[in-house]
Protein backbone atom coordinates (compact mmCIF):
# COMPACT_ATOMS: atom_id res chain seq x y z
CA UNK A 1 0.00 0.00 0.00
CA UNK A 2 2.96 2.21 0.94
CA UNK A 3 4.28 2.04 -2.23
CA UNK A 4 1.09 2.62 -4.14
CA UNK A 5 0.64 5.65 -2.54
CA UNK A 6 4.10 6.59 -2.97
CA UNK A 7 3.65 6.20 -6.72
CA UNK A 8 0.47 8.25 -6.87
CA UNK A 9 2.35 11.11 -4.96
CA UNK A 10 5.00 10.97 -7.99
CA UNK A 11 2.47 10.93 -10.97
CA UNK A 12 1.01 13.61 -9.03
CA UNK A 13 4.14 15.62 -9.07
CA UNK A 14 5.17 14.68 -12.41
CA UNK A 15 1.03 15.79 -13.99
CA UNK A 16 1.43 18.90 -12.02
CA UNK A 17 4.99 19.74 -12.99
CA UNK A 18 3.70 19.03 -16.75
CA UNK A 19 0.98 21.96 -16.63
CA UNK A 20 3.46 24.61 -15.39
CA UNK A 21 4.12 26.10 -18.84
CA UNK A 22 6.58 29.31 -19.08
CA UNK A 23 5.68 32.35 -21.07
CA UNK A 24 8.25 34.69 -22.70
CA UNK A 25 7.64 38.46 -23.08
CA UNK A 26 8.96 40.50 -25.67
CA UNK A 27 7.60 44.06 -25.59
CA UNK A 28 8.21 47.61 -25.08
CA UNK A 29 7.74 49.57 -22.05
CA UNK A 30 4.58 48.35 -21.06
CA UNK A 31 6.01 45.45 -19.56
CA UNK A 32 8.80 46.67 -18.56
CA UNK A 33 10.43 47.07 -14.44
CA UNK A 34 13.54 47.84 -13.11
CA UNK A 35 15.76 45.09 -12.35
CA UNK A 36 13.49 42.53 -14.02
CA UNK A 37 13.83 42.48 -17.54
CA UNK A 38 16.66 40.71 -19.78
CA UNK A 39 19.10 42.25 -20.35
CA UNK A 40 19.38 44.04 -17.78
CA UNK A 41 20.64 47.09 -20.59
CA UNK A 42 17.25 47.57 -21.73
CA UNK A 43 15.53 50.71 -20.57
CA UNK A 44 12.67 50.42 -18.47
CA UNK A 45 9.40 52.74 -17.96
CA UNK A 46 8.65 51.56 -14.45
CA UNK A 47 10.71 52.44 -11.78
CA UNK A 48 11.03 51.16 -8.85
CA UNK A 49 10.60 54.61 -7.33
CA UNK A 50 8.04 55.31 -9.57
CA UNK A 51 7.01 59.12 -10.65
CA UNK A 52 3.86 58.85 -8.98
CA UNK A 53 2.82 62.02 -11.68
CA UNK A 54 2.93 59.22 -14.24
CA UNK A 55 2.09 55.97 -12.91
CA UNK A 56 0.73 54.65 -9.98
CA UNK A 57 1.93 51.19 -10.72
CA UNK A 58 4.60 50.77 -7.74
CA UNK A 59 4.89 46.90 -7.31
CA UNK A 60 6.67 44.78 -10.33
CA UNK A 61 3.47 42.09 -8.71
CA UNK A 62 0.99 44.96 -10.28
CA UNK A 63 2.50 44.74 -13.64
CA UNK A 64 0.47 42.18 -16.25
CA UNK A 65 2.65 39.78 -16.80
CA UNK A 66 3.50 38.98 -13.13
CA UNK A 67 -0.32 39.16 -12.66
CA UNK A 68 -0.58 36.68 -15.13
CA UNK A 69 2.27 34.47 -13.91
CA UNK A 70 1.00 34.68 -10.30
CA UNK A 71 -2.84 34.00 -11.31
CA UNK A 72 -2.53 31.23 -13.54
CA UNK A 73 0.05 29.29 -12.55
CA UNK A 74 2.73 30.06 -15.55
CA UNK A 75 6.54 30.63 -15.18
CA UNK A 76 8.44 33.31 -16.87
CA UNK A 77 11.08 32.11 -18.82
CA UNK A 78 12.48 35.89 -19.87
CA UNK A 79 11.02 39.26 -20.34
CA UNK A 80 12.86 40.93 -23.40
CA UNK A 81 11.30 44.47 -22.75
CA UNK A 82 12.75 47.67 -23.86
CA UNK A 83 10.46 51.23 -22.85
CA UNK A 84 10.29 53.02 -26.46
CA UNK A 85 11.09 49.52 -28.65
CA UNK A 86 9.80 49.86 -32.01
CA UNK A 87 8.83 46.56 -34.26
CA UNK A 88 10.37 48.37 -37.17
CA UNK A 89 13.84 50.22 -37.14
CA UNK A 90 12.71 53.66 -37.14
CA UNK A 91 11.97 55.05 -34.03
CA UNK A 92 11.26 58.64 -32.34
CA UNK A 93 12.30 61.84 -34.96
CA UNK A 94 13.33 59.56 -37.20
CA UNK A 95 16.25 58.03 -35.52
CA UNK A 96 17.42 54.35 -36.16
CA UNK A 97 15.54 52.24 -33.41
CA UNK A 98 17.58 49.18 -34.63
CA UNK A 99 19.55 48.59 -31.44
CA UNK A 100 16.12 47.98 -29.47
CA UNK A 101 13.71 47.07 -31.90
CA UNK A 102 11.44 43.94 -31.30
CA UNK A 103 13.30 42.15 -34.65
CA UNK A 104 16.68 42.24 -33.06
CA UNK A 105 15.79 41.32 -29.46
CA UNK A 106 13.49 37.98 -30.55
CA UNK A 107 16.06 35.75 -30.66
CA UNK A 108 16.90 36.00 -27.09
CA UNK A 109 13.40 35.03 -25.53
CA UNK A 110 14.90 31.11 -23.79
CA UNK A 111 12.93 28.61 -24.71
CA UNK A 112 9.66 28.97 -23.42
CA UNK A 113 6.50 27.38 -24.44
CA UNK A 114 4.66 30.50 -24.90
CA UNK A 115 5.63 34.02 -26.42
CA UNK A 116 3.68 36.81 -25.76
CA UNK A 117 4.62 39.69 -28.21
CA UNK A 118 3.25 43.62 -26.83
CA UNK A 119 4.36 45.89 -29.24
CA UNK A 120 3.39 48.13 -32.63
CA UNK A 121 2.68 51.33 -29.47
CA UNK A 122 6.12 53.27 -30.45
CA UNK A 123 5.47 52.71 -34.12
CA UNK A 124 1.87 54.31 -34.12
CA UNK A 125 3.61 57.56 -31.88
CA UNK A 126 7.01 57.73 -33.53
CA UNK A 127 5.07 58.08 -36.70
CA UNK A 128 7.42 55.33 -38.30
CA UNK A 129 6.58 54.86 -41.89
CA UNK A 130 4.13 51.59 -42.92
CA UNK A 131 5.49 50.57 -46.12
CA UNK A 132 3.91 48.08 -47.54
CA UNK A 133 3.42 44.27 -46.46
CA UNK A 134 6.18 42.09 -47.75
CA UNK A 135 6.93 38.55 -46.99
CA UNK A 136 9.37 37.71 -49.24
CA UNK A 137 12.93 39.15 -50.21
CA UNK A 138 12.96 41.61 -47.32
CA UNK A 139 15.99 43.67 -47.04
CA UNK A 140 17.20 45.60 -44.51
CA UNK A 141 16.40 49.30 -45.61
CA UNK A 142 13.10 47.42 -45.55
CA UNK A 143 12.79 46.60 -41.99
CA UNK A 144 12.75 50.51 -41.41
CA UNK A 145 9.28 50.55 -42.35
CA UNK A 146 6.36 48.91 -40.24
CA UNK A 147 4.39 46.68 -42.51
CA UNK A 148 7.26 44.96 -43.70
CA UNK A 149 8.95 44.76 -40.17
CA UNK A 150 5.79 43.14 -38.55
CA UNK A 151 6.18 40.32 -41.19
CA UNK A 152 9.71 40.00 -41.19
CA UNK A 153 9.02 39.43 -37.08
CA UNK A 154 6.49 37.25 -37.49
CA UNK A 155 7.97 35.11 -39.53
CA UNK A 156 10.99 34.80 -37.52
CA UNK A 157 9.27 33.72 -34.45
CA UNK A 158 7.28 31.34 -36.50
CA UNK A 159 10.54 29.68 -37.53
CA UNK A 160 12.74 30.20 -34.36
CA UNK A 161 10.29 28.92 -31.87
CA UNK A 162 8.67 25.92 -33.47
CA UNK A 163 5.93 23.99 -30.92
CA UNK A 164 5.61 27.33 -29.13
CA UNK A 165 2.37 28.92 -29.07
CA UNK A 166 2.61 32.45 -30.35
CA UNK A 167 0.60 35.41 -29.43
CA UNK A 168 0.47 39.21 -30.33
CA UNK A 169 -1.01 41.53 -28.47
CA UNK A 170 -2.33 44.81 -29.76
CA UNK A 171 -2.40 47.57 -27.43
CA UNK A 172 -5.83 50.21 -27.63
CA UNK A 173 -5.82 53.35 -29.32
CA UNK A 174 -3.46 53.05 -32.37
CA UNK A 175 -3.42 53.84 -35.81
CA UNK A 176 -5.92 51.55 -37.64
CA UNK A 177 -2.97 50.12 -39.91
CA UNK A 178 -1.13 48.96 -37.24
CA UNK A 179 -3.54 46.99 -36.12
CA UNK A 180 -4.58 45.75 -39.95
CA UNK A 181 -0.95 44.89 -40.65
CA UNK A 182 -0.45 42.66 -37.47
CA UNK A 183 -3.35 40.66 -38.17
CA UNK A 184 -2.93 40.41 -41.80
CA UNK A 185 0.92 39.17 -40.97
CA UNK A 186 -0.23 36.64 -37.88
CA UNK A 187 -3.18 35.31 -40.11
CA UNK A 188 -0.24 34.28 -42.71
CA UNK A 189 1.31 32.19 -40.20
CA UNK A 190 -1.50 31.14 -38.20
CA UNK A 191 -0.76 33.03 -35.44
CA UNK A 192 -3.13 34.88 -33.18
CA UNK A 193 -3.60 38.51 -32.35
CA UNK A 194 -4.96 39.38 -28.84
CA UNK A 195 -7.31 43.08 -29.55
CA UNK A 196 -6.90 44.45 -26.15
CA UNK A 197 -9.99 46.66 -24.81
CA UNK A 198 -10.76 48.57 -22.22
CA UNK A 199 -7.18 49.56 -20.82
CA UNK A 200 -6.88 52.33 -18.12
CA UNK A 201 -3.90 54.37 -18.58
CA UNK A 202 -1.85 57.51 -17.13
CA UNK A 203 0.75 59.19 -19.05
CA UNK A 204 -0.30 56.78 -22.58
CA UNK A 205 1.29 53.91 -20.12
CA UNK A 206 -1.40 51.03 -18.09
CA UNK A 207 -1.80 52.02 -14.57
CA UNK A 208 -2.88 49.32 -12.15
CA UNK A 209 -6.08 48.96 -13.06
CA UNK A 210 -5.01 48.77 -17.05
CA UNK A 211 -2.23 45.95 -16.10
CA UNK A 212 -5.14 43.84 -14.18
CA UNK A 213 -7.54 44.66 -17.25
CA UNK A 214 -4.62 43.23 -19.71
CA UNK A 215 -3.26 40.29 -17.27
CA UNK A 216 -6.93 39.11 -17.32
CA UNK A 217 -7.51 39.57 -21.13
CA UNK A 218 -4.34 37.48 -21.92
CA UNK A 219 -5.31 35.06 -19.54
CA UNK A 220 -8.85 34.52 -21.27
CA UNK A 221 -7.13 34.41 -24.71
CA UNK A 222 -4.74 31.40 -23.29
CA UNK A 223 -7.26 29.72 -22.17
CA UNK A 224 -6.16 30.10 -18.59
CA UNK A 225 -8.17 28.45 -15.65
Amino acid sequence: MRTKILLFLCLAGLTATAQTKSIAVLGDSYSTYEGYITPSTNEPWYFLNPNTASTDVSDVRQTWWHLLCAEHGYKLEINNSYSGATISYTGYNGEDYSPRSFITRADNLGCPDIILVFGGTNDSWAGSPLGEMKYEGITRDDLYSYRPAVCYLVNYLSARYPNTDIYFLLNTDLKPEIGEAMHSACARYSISVIDLHDISKMDGHPDIAGMKAIADQVAAALGAK
